[in-house]
């Protein structure tokens, strides 16, 4: 007879275990993000001018640049071990499922991107181009942990399928939006003051109007950011009309809030022009904002078929209920 405490049953992983690590995974990518722009806003960014290693070295010379930069990198490998742990988990969840195995893989896998997309930008002493790749990738890492850390915490068929069309593809049409508001932002970053190198370093800046590439750039940011957030008090006002679900209400409310907060920090910093601090803070804020998006059109759900809707006698109960 085999024994219920056999080697399979003590290497598995209940759900909710399995749940605390993806949302753990996201944290940390999260938390990488944000050091990666202390990195830039520093003046860090060819702290160590050389990759894998700094200065030939295995260790950063004492050198402020240098260890901002360096510690940055050991940052990135144990938030590379962290998605590790988080794929290969997937395969001992019990049960197993291959949706959350597919995302989880997708974290290494982006992690990797970044190490090896970063050591390019310093290669190429942080030309704009690689620097806004090396953002972006960022933020599409996010998307993939975000839907793990979701996805997880729900078994499939746990959450009743969508039935307002309308109240749904709202809230997915602020995703292009948002993600228009961050490239755009990371135009205005790579033409400011903050390009990444320290004082006495050539850095090349975006410069494709001259000199006043960063003000049409901050002014373009600001239009766009401005649009974003009067989308989402439309959406906001349609989800109630609509008596959408709570937890949607609230994932917009959030977005909401911390839309009007990145507002009030962008006029603050381009008041005070540009200090690192508040561009930092800025960063951070956006940064919430985008997971807060995704939380959004993750709790809009996915949309119940058509021919279903036009049938309520033949939705499943959990459809009906919503």
């Amino acid at each position: 007879m085999r024994h219920p405490y056999g080697v399979r049953a003590r290497l598995s992983l209940s759900p909710q275990a399995y749940a605390r690590v993806a949302t753990v995974a996201l944290v940390a990518l999260a938390v990488i993000v944000l050091t990666g722009a202390a990195v830039r806003l520093s003046g860090s960014g060819l702290g160590c001018p050389d990759w894998p290693k700094c200065y030939g070295r295995t260790f950063a010379p004492l050198e402020t640049h240098a260890v901002i930069e360096y510690t940055n990198r050991l940052l990135s490998g144990l938030v590379g071990l962290t998605s590790v742990a988080a794929a290969v988990l997937a395969f001992l969840r019990r049960p197993f499922r291959s949706d959350l195995a597919l995302l989880a893989a997708l974290l290494p896998l982006g992690v990797l991107a970044q190490a090896v997309l970063g050591g390019v930008t310093v290669r190429e002493h942080l030309r704009p181009g690689f620097v806004m790749a090396h953002f972006g990738l960022s933020m599409l890492i996010l998307v993939a942990a975000v839907a793990l850390a979701w996805r997880a915490r729900y078994e499939p068929g746990a959450r009743p399928r969508a039935t307002d069309r309308l109240a749904t593809w709202a809230v997915r049409a602020l995703l292009p939006l948002g993600a228009l508001t961050i490239f755009v932002g990371t135009a205005a970053t790579a033409a400011g003051p903050h390009a990444g190198g320290m004082a006495g370093q050539k850095i090349n800046r975006l410069d494709f109007r001259g000199t006043g590439t960063l003000d049409w750039a901050i002014h373009q940011h600001a239009r766009i950011a401005a649009l974003m957030g009067l989308a989402a008090v439309a959406v906001w006002v349609l989800l109630r009309r609509r008596r959408a679900g709570q937890e949607l209400r609230r994932a917009v409310a959030v977005l909401l809030g911390l839309l009007a907060l990145q507002g009030v920090i962008g006029f603050v910093q381009y008041a005070l022009r540009l200090p690192a601090e508040i561009v930092w803070v800025h960063v951070v804020v956006a940064s919430l904002a985008w997971m807060a998006l995704l939380w959004c059109v993750a709790a809009a759900g996915r949309l119940a078929p058509r021919a279903l809707v036009d049938r309520p006698d033949r939705l499943p109960l959990e459809t009906v209920r919503s």
